[in-house]
């Protein structure tokens, strides 16, 4: 069970969603004489860590205190000290860490703080803050971000009519959700089928405070147009073109002036592969990748094991015939080659209804490599 501090340090971490990468998302409090006395979380990179800034709040109070904190406190100089140095000097009694943070270079920080003579607690609230930041788990341990799978769909699971309409298939309250997904993850990412065919701006609009994401565009063969609108929308994210080597090099100018890059990428099957599109984005200090189309595209990342979680949104609509799925490729044969979403949850937004899940096999994965082991197994279970 997740004490009381540690929720309230979880819920001061999720407020820099989509603003803290290549860190991680890390809240902290300290509590002294049974009250907290101090509360921080890490705002964007470059920034005081969770830790100084409780530490700075609770001001003297922090002698003899304990400090709850989502993340195993770092040790190494980065672009900030080292967040132990802090927690010694100013006198903590005892620190309480839900996780290990697999960073080679930050962790150990639990042993420096015990070294010092600080108590050690680890695993409280260890499945939330696991939760929390898979997509910087995925970067640290495999290499690449935490990719989504998105898409809008009919009750009977067409995301287009047969003439290919899809605009708009789902709510104001729907539409709104997305927009906030756009904000907080670090990339948009969609085949340039979805591009050619919407022709979206592909940016975070009606969020307050809100950024646009890096704005990503899959064109095997130089198709994308100069004049699409993600080309002129005035936003300061950058637009990235993959496609394969000997595209046209008049057309690789002609989206450069546009103000896009073009990368280039090796061939899988005729088509960009996207390991390397996701392993180069990663590269990019990217994080959290969300995938927005089309069927295709949805079907390879599967397909290759580099799909991680699942968002849909149900419209009350049906649309029939043999419009597209979501999901296209070649589908499986029996259930037990289904992919796995666990766990399932599901809300309403206003009409429609939302259900997202992560891949088992993915963050089941990364759980065997980052919860403590006496943790682990309530953990998993509570996922």
């Amino acid at each position: 069970m997740t004490s009381a501090p540690m929720r309230e340090a979880l819920g001061l971490a999720v407020r820099a969603r989509g603003r803290t990468h290549p860190n991680p998302l890390v809240g902290a409090v300290v509590v002294k004489d049974g009250r907290v006395v101090g509360r921080g979380y890490h705002h964007r990179a470059g920034d005081h860590h969770a830790e100084v800034l409780a530490l700075a709040d609770a001001g003297s109070q922090a002698q003899g205190s304990t400090l709850y904190v989502t993340l195993e406190p770092c040790r190494h100089v980065g672009r900030t000290p080292p967040c132990t140095d802090a927690i010694i000097a100013a006198g903590v009694g005892r620190v309480v860490a839900a996780v290990r943070d697999p960073n080679p270079r930050a962790a150990g920080g639990l042993e420096v703080l015990t070294a010092a003579g600080v108590e050690v607690e680890l695993g409280d609230g260890a499945a939330e803050a696991f939760r929390l930041n898979l997509p910087y788990l995925s970067w640290i341990i495999r290499g690449r971000p935490w990719v989504t799978l998105k898409s809008a769909m009919s009750a009977d699971g067409r995301v287009a009519t047969v003439t290919g309409a899809s605009r708009y298939l789902t709510g104001e309250r729907a539409r709104r959700h997305v927009h906030r997904l756009r904000d907080q993850a670090d990339a948009i990412v969609v085949g340039v089928g979805t591009a050619l065919a919407d022709d979206p701006a592909l940016t975070c609009r009606g969020i307050r405070g809100g950024r646009d994401p890096v704005r990503v565009v899959l064109d095997s063969r130089g198709r994308l147009s100069p004049h699409a609108r993600l080309f002129h929308t005035g936003s300061a994210a950058p637009t990235l073109v993959y496609t394969l080597p000997g595209v046209s090099s008049a057309w690789e100018r002609a989206v450069g002036d546009a103000g896009g890059q073009v990368v280039s990428v090796a061939e899988r099957e005729g088509h960009v592969d996207l390991e390397a599109v996701v392993r180069d984005l990663g590269e990019r200090d990217l994080l959290w990748l969300l995938v927005e189309g089309g069927p295709r595209i949805h079907a390879a990342l599967l397909d290759q094991g580099l799909a991680d979680a699942w968002i849909g949104y149900w419209a009350p609509l049906i649309l029939g015939g043999p419009a597209p799925g979501p999901v296209g490729g070649e589908g499986v044969a029996e259930l037990s080659q289904a992919v796995r979403l666990t766990p399932l949850r599901a809300r309403r937004l206003g009409p429609d209804v939302l259900v997202e899940g992560e891949i088992e096999s993915s963050w089941k994965e990364l759980a065997l490599r980052c919860l403590p082991e006496s943790s682990r197994m309530s953990a998993l279970h509570s996922i």
